[in-house]
């Protein structure tokens, strides 16, 4: 019994020996695993002598986390400083059809050979900071315009005489290179109530909420964006802005066109590049072509000699002009008649006024634009003048049926070379007298249109009795009205004494060319 007792112990002995060495060597076999990356080894809770291995799972990377997405730090730059100045509606699509219509296909011009015009670039880009570098696109807007557009670009010379003085010295007040007039003809063609599809008007082409950030105002009466110097003033001061903005000449050009905010996404697209040229691809159509031109309008101005161009004498040269401050409220019609000024000759001169009427409003001054050999005249007269309109504005007052009768009216037909200046000097009558008869609200007329005038004088129970004085010196006379010039009579004075004779009545009953009359001359003053 004790010797069984002693086999059984000793067995036990030997299985428990066994199983310690099994777990000693798994044990060195993990620890020796773990520098070749062998997971770690487990056994299982059942004794089945299998191995069950447990691998490490390791997250996955964050695909975000591997890019930085950053937007380009330049034109992030640009996009604050003109969000910060709150520019909206820029002059999106102000510029003239021809520019977004611009075709680049070579043109035959062999009066300019393409070295000439390189040469010439280079000249021209060494005086001025504008970036001018010859390039196919730019040599056939060059070449097309001085095969195609001659007689305007003359036109455009001796018109540019006028504005170009004024325009140069905002310009200059405000550190802005002076060749940025040529902007301008790019803009309106110098056509002071130029008005595009969406509403930019002027010759720098102002939208109206851009107009009232730069203190252009618009009212009933007047439309200061028409206005040469005061809209050359904001202008100066909204390209000077955005010069500070992109630091660029080209940029800031491309800008005022479409806005600051289509150049920074202009620069994005293009992967950063500065250089019009290199962005100009991504740039809104009419953009595209803004720039060139702009140059080639440049270029054709600055070498007008070299090409054969022959200016116009031009009616009117900035520095013969001068300005009186209004004391009421007169319209350039009148102004015409009491003048002998050509009505057209006014509304050149003063094109902010919508209705060719100057108003007189307390806190602002609104301001006459004469010839200077007129300023005089004015100044001299100016309460008689005054009181001449105070005398017209109350009979304007009386409902047209009381004013005139039905025997009194024609009607004329508006043949070409019309203008409404034209045709009331013709009948003696007065433009806004058209314009009132024919419920006119603008200048325009078209060939072929219906006009209705009258004739005379109103036919009130005042006008009656003058009319019956009249025809009794007319009696008197045999029926012809006639009138000896004295010292201090002009036209204007003795048309005031005869009503229903106008100035040009009488100058053409007369044969007077001019205003200057002899005293003592004998005037007829009836057909």
């Amino acid at each position: 019994m004790n010797q069984k007792l002693a086999y059984l112990t000793f067995g036990a002995l030997c299985v428990y020996g066994l199983s310690f060495s099994q777990i000693k060597t798994v044990k060195n076999d993990s620890t020796t695993a773990a520098p070749h990356k062998i997971d770690l080894v487990q056994i299982d809770s059942i004794s089945d002598g299998k191995n069950l291995a447990i691998k490490e799972i390791e997250p996955v990377t964050d695909s975000l986390s591997s890019k930085t997405i950053e937007d380009l730090q330049l034109a992030s730059e640009f996009d604050q400083k003109w969000l910060e100045e709150l520019y909206s509606n820029e002059l999106f699509d102000s510029i003239y059809a021809s520019v977004t219509d611009l075709k680049y296909d070579a043109v035959d011009y062999p009066e300019l050979p393409t070295d000439t015009l390189k040469a010439r670039l280079h000249k021209l880009s060494a005086k001025t900071p504008f970036n001018i570098e010859y390039n196919e696109s730019l040599e056939s807007v060059i070449k097309s315009y001085l095969k195609h557009r001659r007689n305007s670009l003359e036109r455009l010379m001796s018109l540019s005489d006028y504005y170009f003085p004024m325009f140069e010295r905002e310009l200059d007040n405000y550190n802005i290179p002076l060749e940025v007039k040529y902007l301008a003809i790019v803009e309106s063609a110098l056509k002071p109530r130029a008005k595009s599809r969406v509403g930019a008007t002027g010759l720098w082409q102002f939208m109206f909420a851009t107009g009232k950030q730069y203190n252009l105002n618009v009212s009933s009466y007047v439309d200061e964006r028409s206005d040469p110097l005061k809209s050359t003033e904001a202008a100066s001061k909204y390209l000077a802005r955005l010069y500070e903005i992109f630091g660029d000449w080209d940029l800031a050009l491309a800008s005022y066109n479409c806005g600051p905010g289509n150049v920074s996404k202009a620069i994005r697209r293009s992967g950063g590049y500065e250089n019009y040229w290199n962005i100009r691809p991504y740039l809104p159509r009419e953009t595209a072509g803004y720039l060139p031109a702009f140059l080639a309008t440049m270029y054709i101005f600055e070498y007008a000699e070299e090409h054969g161009f022959k200016k116009h004498r031009p009616d009117f040269r900035y520095i013969d002009t001068d300005t009186i401050h209004v004391k009421q409220t007169i319209s350039l019609d009148q102004v015409s008649e009491l003048l002998e000024l050509p009505m057209e000759e006014l509304q050149f001169l003063n094109p902010s006024y919508k209705l060719d009427i100057i108003p007189f409003v307390e806190g602002k001054n609104y301001t006459l634009r004469l010839p200077r050999h007129a300023v005089g005249r004015f100044v001299t007269n100016e309460a008689s003048i005054y009181e001449f309109v105070n005398n017209e504005m109350n009979k304007r007052e009386k409902p047209l049926p009381q004013l005139f009768n039905s025997e009194t009216k024609t009607t004329y037909r508006v043949v070409s070379g019309d203008n409404l200046g034209k045709i009331a000097r013709q009948f003696g009558v007065r433009v806004s007298q058209l314009k009132q008869w024919n419920g006119l609200r603008s200048n325009n007329i078209r060939i072929g249109q219906r006009l209705t005038i009258y004739r005379t004088q109103p036919t009130t129970s005042a006008s009656k009795s003058v009319a019956s004085k009249s025809n009794n010196q007319n009696a008197a006379s045999g029926g012809s009205q006639t009138y000896k010039v004295r010292s201090g009579d002009s036209l204007w004075s003795i048309s005031r004494k005869f009503p229903g004779v106008s100035i040009q009545n009488i100058k053409d009953w007369n044969d007077i060319s001019g205003s200057n009359l002899k005293v003592g001359t004998t005037l007829k003053l009836s057909r």
